[in-house]
């Protein structure tokens, strides 16, 4: 199938999903340097924020290993919930990113997500739609 290689061990690995984090990956090396820095005070969000943002790295490559469509949906679901932990950082009431920080790290997202998305339309046209019982 083209668009697939070979990994080290054998196994078929999408080469999209590496590209994908690679997108990702620059998503990541401009937020970290600012999350780090937060103060003690935001330690919880601090941790949660930095856990699911390597998170997300994983669920791309379990995506690009199984070929399932619900491995792209939760890779999804973890980009928006990295979404709504920017929103959260950039909020008024804390002003942990800047609006500009906000910004970028969002574009970094949505170029992301745009991948995401083609590979989902892509692997939703090789499949048959299932009728949903009544």
């Amino acid at each position: 199938m083209k668009g697939d290689g070979i990994d080290l061990c054998g196994d078929r690995v999408s080469t999209r999903g590496l590209a994908i984090t690679e997108r990702y990956m620059g998503f990541v090396n401009y937020v970290y340097p600012m999350v780090v820095n937060w103060s003690g005070k935001h330690r919880v969000f601090r941790e949660t924020f930095l856990g699911t943002m390597f998170e997300q790295v994983a669920l791309f490559h379990l995506a690009a290993k199984s070929d399932q469509p619900s491995r792209l949906y939760a890779a999804d679901a973890g980009l928006a919930v990295l979404r709504e932990f920017l929103r959260f950082a950039a909020d008024q009431n804390r002003k942990l990113l800047s609006r500009h920080q906000h910004e970028v790290a969002e574009i970094h997202l949505a170029e992301t997500g745009q991948m995401l998305g083609a590979w989902i339309s892509k692997t939703q046209k090789g499949r048959p739609r299932q009728k949903r019982q009544p």
